[in-house]
This record gives C-alpha cells, structure tokens and sequence, in this order.
C-alpha cells in the first residue's frame, strides 16, 4: 500500500531547500516516464518565473512527441508555456562538428611530427568507436551548462547505464587529458632541445588539451556541487526498474554526483478505480502493493513524489500540467 511509503521531503520541499540548484538531471531505466517526469519538472521551474531549458541528452529523442512540436533544430521556446525552452541535441551535427575539430588537430600533429599520411584514416578509427557519440554528446551539454543562458537546465537523460557513462566522462577525460599533456609537453621539449633555433612553435593541439582540461574541469565542479546538481531516478512499482535504479544510485554517489531522490511513476489509483475492479486489475494492484514496500524499504526517506498512471498519456502542456501538480502537488 502507498500509504506506507512516507515521503519525509517532497520534490517542492527539496527544490526548496535547494535554492541554487541549477541542473537536474532525470534517469532510469528506459519505458519508466523519464522524459515525461523532466518535462513536468521543467514545467513547474518555468511556472515559477525560472527561465528554463529542457533538454534531451538521448540519443533515443522524444521530446518533440512530449512537446507537440519539433525542438530538434536548436533552442525553441515552447508554445504556449513562458519561460521554457527545449532542445533535442542533435548527434549526428555534434559528431560532424566534432569529427572537424578532431581533423584539425590531428592534421597539425602530422605536420610536427612530420609524419605524410591522410589525417581522415585517424579521424575515422577514432570516431569508428562505440563510445565516441556519448563523447560527443557530453561535450555539447558541458558547452550548455557552461554557458549559462538560462536560470535552470533540466536534462532528460539516455536510460541509466547510459547516463552514468555519460556523466562519468569528465573524470575519465581528466586523467586521459593528463597523461596527453605530460606526454605532449615531454615531446615538445624532446624537439626544442634538437632545434638549430631557441624560437617557441605555437602548438594549437597543447593549447586545445589545457583549454578542454579546463573545460572538465569546470564541468566536474559543477556536475558534484550538491547546492547545484541533482540526480532524479524515476521508476515504475515494478522489480526490474527498481533493481536498476538500486544498483546505479551507490555508483552516482561515488562518483560524487548528488542523487536528489527518487520518483514512483504510473502508481495505480485504488481510489479512482470505483467498485467494480476486473481480476487483472486488482492482481496489478497487489503487484504494485508489494513492489512499494520494496521501495519504501530500500528508499527511505528518498521518494520525492508518487505519481499516478493517467487514464491519458503524458503529451502536451496540458498534460504536463496534470504531472506537475502529481510530481509538485
């Protein structure tokens, strides 16, 4: 029964609390509401006179079905709703851009180490790897947050495993871009103590490093400041989106990556259902009972909102609207 899950801090009282909180971040297992529960959040943040953009680091996009209209092409205010922007990140333009900039750093690397070849054979084996998208992706929303346009970001994330190699990156690229530097610095000092010439090279690809070192940086800072950034994990009263979140919510928090709590999502109402309940129905309902003492066992204290299964789907402001009030209510 719902009723013996407590919940001791809701959404509106952590937000609350929480008065510089500046990115919130929605994950889970896939099927779970994720983006329908970031969407509500944005909502509500935008209502509060918060200029606000909702955005999608999911390579699987829905908020343009979520919204009722395309915001794949940028930055689009959406209708309806002051305050609130969204945009669909568009892979495959970050990868180009990307692929570009890669291009142009390797192409000088060729030329001082003098090395004749095509730099496209390097560009290509290294944007050939699986994880080079979810790069891609991260380095478009680090670019986002550090530029600071807006007073919240709201991201609606890949599902976890996903989203917990996607926000894992700026450790993994500090200590990649570490040990580049201190092997490109060892190799620019190997070449100046071999020149005729006491005269310095610009070296564009050590100022990239220490410009990109700074930018992770940055982008750590902000992704483990408490006061600013915040984990949601949705799930269903179901086991399998409750083991996942179970076990991704210690790796979050060894990471550093404060976990804000936890959303309950399509709760059936036992009160909305009337008399006459079908067998499924009331067997759903006995699941669901079961499956929230698991939560409330494992949670405690955690849960920041129960919301219920709308007899509509989640599509449009209007709908949102009904979220939001369930998620903030």
């Amino acid at each position: 029964m719902t009723a013996e899950l407590r919940i001791t801090a809701s959404m509106a009282t952590y937000v609350a609390d929480h008065r510089d909180l500046k990115y919130l971040f929605f994950g889970g297992k896939g099927g779970v509401g994720k983006t329908a529960m970031a969407g509500a959040t944005a909502l509500w943040l935008a209502g509060q006179g918060r200029r606000t953009l909702l955005a999608s680091t999911n390579p699987v996009h829905s908020l343009s079905g979520l919204l009722g209209q395309n915001v794949s092409g940028g930055h689009t205010a959406v209708g309806g709703v002051p305050d609130l922007w969204a945009y669909e990140i568009d892979t495959r333009e970050t990868i180009e851009r990307s692929k570009r900039e890669i291009r142009e750093k390797i192409q000088w690397f060729l030329k001082f180490a003098d090395i004749s070849t095509k730099a496209d054979d390097f560009v290509e084996s290294a944007t050939m790897n699986p994880a080079f998208e979810e790069s891609a992706m991260f380095e478009n929303m680090v670019e986002m947050m550090l530029k600071n346009e807006y007073d919240v970001y709201v991201f609606d994330t890949a599902p976890t495993a996903n989203a917990r190699r996607l926000l894992g990156m700026s450790k993994v690229y500090s200590l990649w871009v570490d040990k580049m530097l201190k092997s490109r610095q060892e190799a620019r000092t190997l070449r100046e103590m071999l020149s005729f010439t006491k005269k310095k090279e610009a070296d564009p690809l050590l100022e990239y490093l220490l410009g990109f070192r700074a930018r992770m940086g940055q982008a750590r800072q902000l992704l483990t400041d408490a006061s600013k950034t915040a984990f949601f994990f949705v799930t269903l009263p179901e086991a399998l989106p409750i083991a996942v979140i179970t076990r991704f919510i210690g790796w979050f928090q060894e990471f550093g990556i404060p976990v804000g709590g936890i959303i309950v999502n399509m709760v059936l109402d036992r009160r909305a259902l009337g008399g006459d309940v079908p067998e499924f129905v009331l067997n759903r309902l006995r699941m669901q009972d079961d499956h929230m003492k698991t939560i409330a066992e494992k949670f405690d204290g955690s849960v920041r909102a129960i919301v219920p299964l709308f007899d509509e789907e989640v599509r449009g402001a209007a709908m949102l609207g009904q979220a939001a009030e369930a998620l903030f209510g």
